[in-house]
């Protein structure tokens, strides 16, 4: 059965927190950043699936159906194994988009930008009203990142991102 965000019809294989299939997509992107959504607006990665859907791509969306407040201790399981299960899909994919939205310091976004600035892998989304977007362009342009200010921009970020690894 197909998630919700990948149509029946379209090539695009959602890969979700935990799970670790082989991945069908001729190339794929890792879902980074902000996590908390406001109201019933829809989660950007739902929304930026979408506008993918049609390309035999894989998407990977860390967010966890199982996620609630878990303590953030290495002893506690469910809270490990979701790090670890993270760090292995940035490493496997071939692009990190990495989103910063307003109202969040994200720390763990801007750790996973600083584990793959150096790759060539990274694209950066990050809104005007993100605390720390200072930082964050400066870190985009000595490694020479596409930082993008608005969401609207993302799905042809990473269409353009892929054309280049194809060549």
């Amino acid at each position: 059965m197909a998630h919700p965000t990948s149509p029946e019809s379209g090539p695009l294989q959602l890969v979700r927190a935990p799970e670790r299939p082989e991945f069908t997509g001729k190339k794929s992107v890792f879902l980074a950043g902000t996590t908390s959504k406001i109201g019933d607006e829809a989660d950007w990665r739902d929304n930026l699936a979408r506008q993918l859907s049609r390309l035999p791509i894989t998407v990977i969306n860390p967010v966890s159906p199982n996620w609630i407040d878990w303590p953030e201790e290495i002893t506690f399981a469910p809270f490990r194994e979701q790090v670890e299960w993270e760090l292995d899909m940035q490493e496997r994919a071939d692009i990190v988009l990495i989103y910063y939205g307003p109202g969040t310091l994200a720390p763990v976004s801007l750790l996973e930008l600083g584990l793959c600035a150096c790759t060539s892998k990274a694209i950066v989304c990050c809104h005007k009203e993100y605390k720390k977007r200072g930082h964050v362009q400066i870190v985009a342009k000595r490694y020479g990142i596409e930082f993008l200010e608005n969401e609207k921009d993302m799905a042809a970020a990473v269409i353009r991102k892929l054309g280049s690894l194809n060549k």
